[in-house]
């Protein structure tokens, strides 16, 4: 058995105000000075082992997956916000709905939406208004989640109830990660209506979802897109999803779906605009394609708009740590879990640890050109890994590169700013990117 070294329960409240603005920077001095395993004693959750382990996330995401769940963080708190769904499920309500819902965005049903999501993202991109400054955060959620949108309701005029909606996924984040941060205080804001008044705002959000899905049945037609997919599912026994299933799997999709795939597009955007030589070779690769518009086809095609996007998710992965607690007594190459014991995947310090990657900290947008999956793919984990790997990977993949190809072919990018400052919600986020969109010439 591993000793694993231990941080103190007074060493975490010591530094409580550094790790409820970012706990990264704690994380990382503790990663460097103890070690790629270590232990934290927090209030109310008890021992923690954090890791960096390449070894230890592969058995806890893929060879010894069945032996760990999700923690109550995500089955427990964030579901009361935003339903029992895939990403906040365990056991058998996962593994079903998992099998339900997996067709739907098979590979098949992806190139059949293609056209939704280039509309989409042409529709975003033409409200850039070039020649100042503009922050890429907001524009880039909004066209992620418009992509988003459009493929599950592709023929609704849903901009202004989607506004609504995508207003309530982000205050009611904020809120999941005060408590998080401040379990401590989690009577108080019981106490104060804080958590009901969160709960109503999603009870709005699946008002609005459940509007949408009415309106759908009601129509009676064919539209072939998510909704269309997720209402003709059925269980083995021949049944559709239940209302509240459905409306749960839709908090999801809506959740997991635009955000994440915001801010990676918004890291992109940033170091792109910082490396005018990998925008033209961006821009000559895209070009040489000789299209007017990208077709399935081509996504093979673009190995360094691709790799652009990996990069910037190997330095900034918006989901920069997973959390997963074991259901039995479990070895990990000498580290041991109790039943009910926590273990937290640093994807973060793992994508730039120094043993693994070379000149770790440095975007380098050809990175992974190249390269087979097989040569990086126990250091990488955008998506996750194992059976829950993201279920979206390849839309939110195709999507990226769609976007990546339209901007750079369409505008020069710059920016002032030397670097990102990011703030760690229960993704990880830039605070604020300033990129400066100069229309090319035709």
């Amino acid at each position: 058995m591993k000793k694993v070294p231990s941080i103190s329960t007074f060493k975490v409240f010591a530094n409580r105000r550094t790790i409820q603005k970012n706990p990264l920077n704690f994380h990382h001095r503790n990663f460097k000075k103890l070690g790629d395993t270590f232990s934290v004693s927090i209030p109310a959750e008890g021992r923690v082992i954090f890791t960096r382990d390449p070894e230890l996330v592969k058995q806890v995401l893929q060879k010894k997956h069945r032996s760990f769940e999700k923690s109550k963080l995500q089955t427990k708190d964030l579901a009361k916000y935003i339903g029992h769904g895939l990403l906040t499920s365990n056991g058998e309500h996962w593994r079903t709905h998992r099998r339900m819902i997996q067709p739907a965005f098979h590979q098949k049903k992806l190139k059949g939406l293609l056209g939704i999501m280039r509309s989409a993202i042409q529709e975003e991109l033409d409200r850039i208004k070039p020649g100042s400054d503009l922050n890429v955060i907001p524009l880039m959620g909004d066209l992620a989640f418009q992509v988003v949108a459009k493929t599950l309701f592709s023929h609704n005029d849903i901009r202004q109830p989607m506004a609504e909606l995508k207003q309530i996924t982000e205050v009611n984040q904020n809120m999941l990660v005060t408590e998080m941060r401040r379990p401590y205080l989690r009577w108080w804001y019981r106490l104060t209506g804080e958590i009901t008044k969160h709960i109503g705002f999603s009870n709005r959000a699946r008002d609005i979802l459940n509007g949408l899905v009415e309106n759908r049945l009601s129509q009676d037609v064919d539209r072939d897109d998510l909704l269309d997919m997720l209402l003709k599912a059925t269980y083995e026994d021949g049944t559709h999803m239940p209302r509240k299933q459905l409306l749960d799997e839709l908090m999801i999709l809506f959740t997991a779906g635009y955000e994440t795939t915001a801010s990676a597009l918004s890291f992109t955007l940033f170091f792109l605009a910082k490396n005018q030589l990998a925008q033209e070779k961006i821009l000559g690769e895209v070009t040489n394609l000789g299209k007017t518009q990208l077709e399935w086809e081509d996504f093979a095609k673009l190995p360094l708009t691709s790799s652009s996007i990996k990069e910037a998710m190997r330095l900034y992965p918006p989901a920069y740590f997973m959390d997963r607690v074991a259901t039995e007594n479990t070895d990990l190459n000498g580290v041991r879990l109790k039943k009910g014991g926590m273990i937290l995947l640093s994807i973060f310090e793992l994508h730039r640890h120094p043993s693994f990657w070379e000149n770790p900290y440095e975007y380098q947008v050809d990175r992974f050109v190249g390269l087979d999956s097989k040569a990086y793919g126990n250091y990488f984990y955008p998506f996750g890994a194992g059976p829950r790997m993201c279920i979206g990977n390849a839309m939110a993949t195709y999507e990226m590169i769609l976007t990546v190809a339209e901007i750079v072919k369409n505008f020069k990018l710059s920016t002032k700013m030397d670097g990102v400052e990011i703030n760690p919600l229960i993704t990880l986020k830039p605070l604020d990117i300033q990129v400066n969109f100069e229309r090319r010439n035709s």
